[in-house]
């Protein structure tokens, strides 16, 4: 076809069968201002929409003449209820003109495909329009109720409420606590975010300081002097290692059991606990701080990896509305911080003693000092070519610390871990990145000392690659390289 006008340029329709859906969409134009031409084959009708003072002609849809009269239309919308009607009305007129933009009624999915097959630009069903409609509004409903019930549960507090990431948080917890804390202000109430661990890998520790997120460690504070505690985005679902009841708990990955807290709100619809935060920004109407809009954006741009992984409209429509409140040139230092040299020892390392089998990668790093360089280094070699899914563990005093990631659809790399290690350690994570702790004795039963330093490497080694691959489902001997 020719290129065509775009809509906005449209200013001339003509709607051919005019029952109760082709009423409503002529009223809503001519109340937009637009020239509409209706055309029906029921005389009685087309007088009663004369009476109303639109411009309205008798004719049967069907005869090649209707296609005649409208062919000076930009837009011609095919409204009728009888399909075969419509399939002759958007046959006739593609045969007289290709430029229009032709909007036509279905009544199921194989009369969409027909009509779209006769040419038209647009299939629309009214039933599935309707349930659009509705499902939009349940959720705007949901929303609106959920708002309420959260905002109830943070004006109850009476001293402060405590915001707790999960441990060494990463940069969609820390955004979602971000804005959590916005909204808490907003309502009036203090609000303080605790965290456990630490923020070591560089990206979050740049995130942190360029955005002059105050973060607490949770050990620094007596917990007993908040009232209300909220748990956003843990890593592992309904686990708080501390002995505190959660008020408020919000996250974005299905609970494994009950969530025993006065307000629950966890949509594994969605990509990214800010995506969540972001609804609520926008429902409680806040003007979004710089600060917060820039976390919220790299959260979900982190966990859905530039919105490659697993991205919903939900995390689209947040990103769009963050955009313009971002600071991009804040993320963009983000994201390139410069690499330490411990984690460019761990990536040396990790890239010297890898073990390939068919696009699956494991390497020790050894005796390290900074765990978060792990994450780093497996990153950096999922970047090899045929390489799917990597791990990178190393040692950190009595516990050994692996970092997973995997671009494999058909591999679910968190499950990967828990299935390894759940039974000897931690494991938490998702489909593309996943992490575990495990105690340096369960697979020694050796104290770790400056003397068996190269023992329990070796030992170390060979038993938690051979419960990767095995996890994996690779093959114990088949297409094993090594590096160096």
């Amino acid at each position: 076809m020719s290129s065509r006008a775009t809509i906005s340029s449209m200013s001339t329709y003509a709607i051919l069968g005019c029952g109760s859906v082709g009423h409503s969409v002529a009223e809503e134009l001519v109340e937009r201002g637009k020239d509409v031409l209706i055309v029906d084959k029921d005389e009685s009708r087309v007088e009663a929409l004369r009476d109303q003072d639109l411009n309205a002609q008798a004719a049967d849809i069907r005869d090649d003449e209707v296609a005649e009269l409208v062919d000076e239309r930009d837009v011609v919308l095919i409204m009728s209820s009888d399909i075969e009607a419509n399939e002759a009305a958007v046959e006739n007129i593609r045969g007289r003109n290709e430029d229009q933009f032709v909007v036509a009624r279905a009544s199921d999915p194989v009369t969409a495909d027909e009509l779209t097959e006769l040419g038209a630009d647009v299939v629309i069903n009214p039933s599935n329009v309707i349930a659009d409609a509705a499902l939009r509004a349940l959720e705007s409903g949901e929303l609106e109720y959920k708002a309420r019930q959260l905002a109830d549960v943070i004006t109850a507090s009476t001293s402060k409420l405590a915001i707790l990431t999960h441990d060494n948080p990463d940069p969609d917890s820390i955004a979602s606590a971000a804005a959590l804390r916005s909204i808490a202000e907003h309502l009036g109430a203090e609000a303080d975010i605790l965290y456990f661990g630490d923020i070591g890998h560089q990206e979050n520790r740049a995130f942190v300081n360029l955005l002059e997120l105050e973060l607490t460690a949770y050990d620094s504070v007596d917990i007993s002097e908040y009232d209300t505690v909220a748990l956003i985005d843990p890593a592992k679902a309904g686990e708080l290692q501390v002995g505190v009841d959660v008020d408020i708990y919000i996250d974005h990955y299905e609970t494994e059991g009950e969530v025993e807290a006065e307000f629950v709100d966890v949509r594994p619809n969605v990509s990214s606990t800010s995506t969540i935060l972001t609804k609520y920004i926008q429902e409680f109407d806040l003007s979004v701080d710089q600060a917060v809009a820039t976390a919220l954006l790299y959260g979900i741009r982190t966990e859905t990896l530039d919105f490659r992984r697993d991205t919903t409209p939900a995390d689209l429509t947040a990103a769009a509305y963050l955009y313009p409140f971002a600071d991009h040139d804040t993320l963009e230092q983000v994201e390139s911080p410069n690499m330490s040299p411990e984690t460019l020892d761990v990536l040396a390392e990790a890239i010297t003693n890898r073990e390939v089998r068919g696009s699956h990668l494991v390497s020790d790093a050894g005796f390290i000092r900074d765990r978060d360089a792990l994450a780093q280094a497996a990153q950096q070699l999922l970047n090899l070519e045929g390489i799917t899914t990597t791990a990178v563990f190393g040692i950190v005093d009595d516990t050994i610390y692996l970092a997973a990631r995997s671009k494999d659809i058909r591999l679910n790399i968190g499950k990967v871990l828990q299935d390894a290690f759940t039974d000897i350690g931690e494991a938490a994570g998702h489909s593309t990145q996943a992490s575990a702790e495990i105690p340096l004795g369960i697979f020694t039963g050796i104290e770790s000392s400056e003397e068996n330093r190269e023992t329990l490497l070796t030992l170390t080694e060979e038993a938690v690659k051979r419960k990767l691959f095995d996890a994996m489902g690779v093959e114990q001997e088949t297409g094993a390289q090594n590096g160096g």
